[in-house]
C-alpha cells in the first residue's frame, strides 16, 4: 500500500504510461492481441500454410489449449486482479510485480506460437504464472477475511490443475491428459461465466437501461433457480469428465437449457437491445444456453461434439469476455460506460456471427465445412482487431480522472 500512496502523490506518475497500474490493463490488452495472433496462426496451420512444427499432440489440441489456457486465462487474470481489489479494498499486484506476472503469461504464449519445440520451457512459465495468479488473488481475500470469495480461488486452482494435466499428457505422463484438460477447461470457464454472470449481468441491465426507461427496472431473481442450475451443472461436469454416461449428460443438459432459459427470460427487458455493452452479454448468455441444448441433443441427432464445444467457446467464452473487457476497461479508467465506442457494435456482431459460421452453418451444410471454419476465423480476427483499435489506447493511458489505477 505504501508504494501505491507514493505513486498516487506524484503527478508525473499519474501522467505516465499506465499499462501496469492495475491487472485488467496488460491482461486485457494481451488477451486481445493474442486472440488475433493465435487464431491467425491456427488458420495458417488449418489451411496448410504454416511451417510451425507441432509434435506429440494434435494441432487441434494445441489450438484448444492456447485459446482456453492462453486467451481465457489472460481474461480471468485481468478480471480477477481488478475485481478482488474492489471486493476487498486490498491492493493487488501492480507496477513491476504485475509486469513480472504478465511476462510469465506472455512468455508461455510466445514459446507456444512457435509450436512444441520449446514445450518444457513454455510449461514451466505457464504453470508458474497460474500458481502466482492464484496467490495474488488469494492473499487480498484472506487479508480481508472475505472467505466467501475463496470459491473464485478454487476455480483458478482447478484451471491450473487442468493446465498441469494437459502438460502431463503432452509428456506422456498421463493418458488422455490433453482431452481431460480441454474438456475440463470448457466446463470451468462456463461455470465461471454462470457464477459471475449471475452476480453482475442483472445488475448491469438494471443500471444500464435506467436512463432509457420511465420506470425503474427490477429483474426477477429466484434462489431456487440459481441453486438448481449450480447443482445440475456440477453434476454435468462430473459425469462428462469422469463418468461418461451419455444419457445422463443429455438429460442434465436439457434440464439446464430449460432452467437457464427461464432465468434469461427473467433478465430480459427490451431496452437492453439499445446498449451494446448489455445486448452482447445477453446474447452470449443465450449462446451458452443453446450450447446446453446442443449438448442434450447431440447423441440423439448425431451432432458432432466439436460444434457444441465451439458454441460454448466462441459464442460463450469469446463474446462474453469481449463484452466484459469492454465494460471493465471503461469503468476502471474513469470513462462513462454509457458512451462506449459505436464500433463495439461491429466487434460484438462479428464475434457472434463467427459462432454461427463455426457451429450453425455446418449443421446444415457440412460439405462446406472448411469454408465455414475459415470464415469464422476471419470474422473472429476482424472483431478483435476492432476491439484492439478502440481499447489499446484506453488500456495504456491513465485514468481520465487523474487517479492511479
Amino acid at each position: 500500500m505504501a508504494v501505491v500512496q507514493i505513486q498516487m502523490n506524484k503527478p508525473e506518475q499519474v501522467k505516465s504510461f499506465a499499462l501496469f497500474n492495475l491487472g485488467f490493463r496488460p491482461f486485457f490488452l494481451g488477451a486481445a492481441i493474442f486472440a488475433v495472433l493465435s487464431i491467425a496462426s491456427w488458420l495458417a496451420i488449418y489451411t496448410a500454410h504454416s511451417v510451425v512444427q507441432i509434435n506429440g499432440i494434435l494441432p487441434s489440441q494445441w489450438h484448444a489449449h492456447e485459446m482456453l489456457y492462453g486467451y481465457g486465462m489472460a481474461v480471468v487474470a485481468g478480471f480477477l486482479l481488478t475485481a478482488v481489489k474492489n471486493w476487498t479494498g486490498v491492493q493487488t499486484p501492480h507496477g513491476k510485480p504485475l509486469l513480472a506476472l504478465f511476462s510469465l503469461w506472455a512468455l508461455a504464449r510466445v514459446l507456444l506460437l512457435f509450436g512444441t519445440s520449446l514445450l518444457a520451457w513454455a510449461a514451466l512459465a505457464d504453470l508458474l504464472f497460474g500458481l502466482l495468479l492464484a496467490v495474488a488473488i488469494a492473499l487480498p481475500i484472506i487479508k480481508a477475511r472475505q472467505w466467501q470469495q475463496l470459491g473464485i480461488v478454487t476455480k483458478v486452482l482447478l484451471l491450473w490443475t487442468g493446465n498441469l494435466v494437459f502438460y502431463l499428457g503432452c509428456f506422456k505422463l498421463l493418458d488422455n491428459g490433453m482431452l481431460y484438460a480441454i474438456n475440463g477447461a470448457v466446463f470451468l470457464f462456463i461455470s465461471l461465466i454462470l457464477m459471475i454472470g449471475r452476480r453482475v449481468i442483472p445488475f448491469f441491465i438494471e443500471r444500464g437501461v435506467a436512463h432509457l426507461v420511465t420506470q425503474k427496472i427490477q429483474l426477477q431473481q429466484y434462489k431456487w433457480l440459481d441453486v438448481s442450475i449450480l447443482v445440475l451443472f456440477v453434476a454435468l461436469f462430473i459425469n462428462e469428465i469422469f463418468v461418461h454416461v451419455a444419457v445422463v449428460s443429455s438429460l442434465l443438459a436439457l434440464v439446464l437449457f430449460a432452467l437457464n432459459g427461464y432465468r434469461l427470460i427473467n433478465w430480459h427487458t427490451p431496452a437492453l437491445w439499445r446498449v451494446p455493452l448489455l445486448w452482447s452479454l445477453y446474447v452470449s448468455s443465450w449462446l451458452i444456453n443453446f450450447g446446453f441444448l446442443l449438448y442434450g441433443l447431440q447423441a440423439r441427432l448425431g451432432i458432432p461434439t466439436l460444434l457444441t464445444l465451439h458454441l460454448f467457446t466462441i459464442g460463450g467464452v469469446g463474446l462474453m469476455t469481449m463484452a466484459m473487457m469492454s465494460r471493465v476497461a471503461l469503468g476502471h479508467t474513469g470513462r462513462d460506460i454509457k458512451k462506449a465506442s459505436p464500433w463495439l457494435n461491429a466487434a460484438f456482431i462479428l464475434v457472434a456471427v463467427s459462432a454461427l459460421f463455426r457451429v450453425v452453418l455446418p449443421l446444415f451444410a457440412m460439405a462446406n465445412y472448411t469454408g465455414w471454419v475459415v470464415t469464422s476465423a476471419l470474422l473472429w480476427i476482424a472483431g478483435f482487431a476492432i476491439f484492439l483499435v478502440v481499447y489499446a489506447p484506453i488500456l495504456c493511458k491513465p485514468r481520465v480522472d487523474g487517479t492511479y489505477g
